[in-house]
């Protein structure tokens, strides 16, 4: 496990190696660690099932913790991914989308496994955040209009 003092713990219904493993495939400075299997029977498993699995997202430690239907992921927590370009932004959307997921508003969708995603081009945040407020407006209320962002329709209400 890493030595960095901060690891995020997601919990999965008995898919935390499956997911794991889609998101070191999707997103770049990524990949699946450590597998550990359960020593003994739990109320999630039986033993030797996998119980834990040590993943780096984006240059984040997380581990993924296999328990019992009794946990959701909602919309509380989501992690925010900064996208350059439409292409990146299409390609990350896509995988989510296109692998079980659920498309929502204004850049948010989750994966299968009820994990939340923001797919946030840095031109948005940029153009939300202007100090013109008058343009910050404009690109707020393009945003509302979206589900995946499109640059090209932010850059254009930020001409006006």
């Amino acid at each position: 496990m890493s030595k960095t003092p901060l690891t995020l713990c997601l919990w999965y219904e008995g898919d935390a190696e499956e997911a794991a493993n889609f998101y070191a495939a999707t997103f770049a400075d990524s990949h699946v660690g450590a597998v550990h299997r359960s020593p003994t029977d739990t109320p999630g498993g039986k033993e030797g099932d996998v119980l834990t699995v040590e993943f780096t997202l984006l240059g984040t430690p997380c581990l993924g913790l296999n328990g019992p239907p009794i946990f959701k992921h909602n919309e509380a927590f989501s992690f925010i991914v900064h996208t350059d370009t439409q292409d990146e932004t299409d390609r990350l959307w896509d995988a989510i989308t296109g692998n079980g997921g659920t498309e929502s508003v204004c850049g948010w969708c989750k994966d299968k496994w009820g994990v939340s995603w923001q797919i946030t081009p840095r031109v948005l945040l940029e153009a939300t955040t202007s100090p013109d407020k008058a343009v910050a407006k404009r690109a707020f209320d393009a945003m509302m209009t979206m589900k995946k962002i499109d640059i090209a329709a932010i850059e254009a209400a930020v001409r006006g």
